[in-house]
Order: structure tokens, then sequence, then C-alpha cells
């Protein structure tokens, strides 16, 4: 991660969710009508690649995993709020619009490095988006060592109450250590607690789409600074959520997580199917840590 503004990752992000609007066809997979005002003056050079090669594979693949992952977080995030769950944690937040997008009872807190929120917070006063009124910045480094569990607590989190999860687009770009100390911490969340975590296949696991898909993305990320580091099969995801006091409650291929808004479409927009998401939930039980 960069020390200074969001990871070019996170850039690319929000330009697949702001041009998914733009040049994917009906219907809609995931509507984020802030991600293009938030980039900014940079907006338009990172959407302009999609314009000019929407049905590129690995763009199309790109906007197809942003776009379905959100989705599919953000149902089952409205299924635990309707449960009464009102703490939403946006573990490698990047540049998130949730908050701005929600005028529910959920308090949202946003974990990222404290360069891309800096950043983000002029972004949305550049674009004359009014500071989400129940957000909180909690600045942390995942790989450095930090444990963003201490991190929440200090900034108010009560870890007596549930909360909801998300950890998008980031496991692949941490060691394995720091993937586990991560779960160690997210193993004090109260019972009840879920977590919704996307995770790339390990290369045997890769079909044709997703072998081409990664020969092609790979080297692109590697040479921009952050290079995959960690891959996990669903077994291996599984087994390391439950040592850490989760229980599985789905696997879903990256393929099926829209269902058919996704899966049965006849334009360019498609699966790179690289990946899974895994949606656990936290045991009672005596906490981790």
């Amino acid at each position: 991660m960069q020390t200074e503004g969001p990871s070019g990752t996170a850039l690319h992000t929000a330009a697949a969710r702001a041009a998914h609007l733009i040049v994917d066809g009906e219907p809609v997979v995931f509507h984020d009508p802030f991600a293009y005002a938030l980039l900014g003056e940079c907006a338009e050079d990172y959407v302009r690649l999609h314009r000019e090669m929407a049905d590129h594979p690995v763009l199309a693949g790109l906007r197809a995993a942003v776009v379905s992952r959100s989705r599919y977080t953000e149902d089952r995030l409205a299924r635990a709020v309707r449960r009464g769950v009102r703490q939403y944690v946006i573990l490698g937040a990047g540049l998130d619009t949730y908050a701005c997008r929600s005028s529910g009872p959920v308090e949202v807190v946003e974990v990222d490095h404290p360069g891309t929120q800096s950043w983000k917070r002029e972004a949305l006063a550049r674009a004359g988006l009014p500071a989400p009124p129940r957000l909180t910045y909690v600045p942390a480094d995942m790989e450095s060592g930090q444990c963003p569990v201490d991190r929440l607590v200090a900034h108010g989190f009560d870890l007596a109450r549930p909360a909801f999860v998300s950890w998008l687009g980031v496991t692949a770009y941490l060691t394995g250590e720091a993937v586990a100390r991560t779960l160690t911490g997210l193993g004090r969340l109260a019972p009840g607690s879920e977590i919704v975590v996307d995770h790339v296949l390990p290369e045997a696991l890769r079909g044709p789409r997703a072998r081409a898909y990664a020969e092609t993305l790979m080297p692109l990320v590697a040479g921009g600074g952050e290079p995959w580091l960690t891959f996990l099969s669903p077994r291996e995801a599984a087994d390391l959520l439950e040592e850490h006091g989760f229980e599985v409650i789905e696997q879903v291929p990256e393929r099926d997580a829209a269902g058919p808004a996704l899966r049965e479409r006849t334009d360019a927009l498609a699966s790179s199917e690289i990946s899974v998401i895994t949606h656990a939930r936290r045991r009672a039980g005596r906490r981790a840590g």
C-alpha cells in the first residue's frame, strides 16, 4: 500500500464500479452512483480504459469481480441489519461508498491505511459529497502487524455487540501470516457476528478463464508494487475461518455471487472465475485471543 493516497488497486476497483454503470447493459449488478465523483479529476483516465475496451477479458473480469462481490456482500449485510446488526466493518475499505449510499441505522467503520483515508476524506469534499454522519475511519496497516480489532476498540467499537464484516479484494495482497493474524483478532467479535471474505484460488484450481486472467493481471499488479501473495482453496479458507471461531454459512464461486444478474448475461461482463466468496458466522463460545 502506498503511504500517500490510495493504492492502484483501490483506484481501479472504484473505476470498475463507476464503469459498470457506463459500459455494461442491463441488468445492473451493483449500483454505485458515487464512485465516479469520488475519483475526481482522475476519473475519466481510469474509466476510459473500460469505455474503449469494455469487452477486454481482464477489464470485463475486473468489473464482474468487483460488482458481484459487492452485490453479494451488501445483500447479506441487509439481511443482518434486518436481524438487528448495527455495526458494519469494512476491512481494506479503499474507496468504498456504502456509508455515502446508506441512510439506515448502521454504524459504518472503515479500516484502511491512513494515507488512503486522508485522500478519501479530501476526495469526498472535492466532490461535494457530505461526510457520512455514521462513518468512523480507523487507520490500520494489516501487513505491518497492527491488529485491526485492537484499532477498532481504540476507536469506540463495541465488541459486545454483533457486527458484520466485509473483507473484499484484500487477502490476495496479504501474506498468509497477516491473514491469520487478522482472523485471530476477528475471533474476538461477539457471537453471531458475520464475515464475507473473497479469496483467489490456487493455480491448480483455476479453469482456463481464470488462468488467462491471472496470467495477464498478476504481472501488472506486481509491477505496481502489489503482488498477489496468498491463494486459498475453498477448503483452506473454511479451515482457516473455523480455526478462528467461525462456522461457514456458504461458499460461492465468483460467477454465482450475483445470481442470474451476472451468470446469465449475454454482454461482455463475465466472471474471471478466479475467486470464491466465503460467508461465515462467529460461533458462540469462548472468544479467541
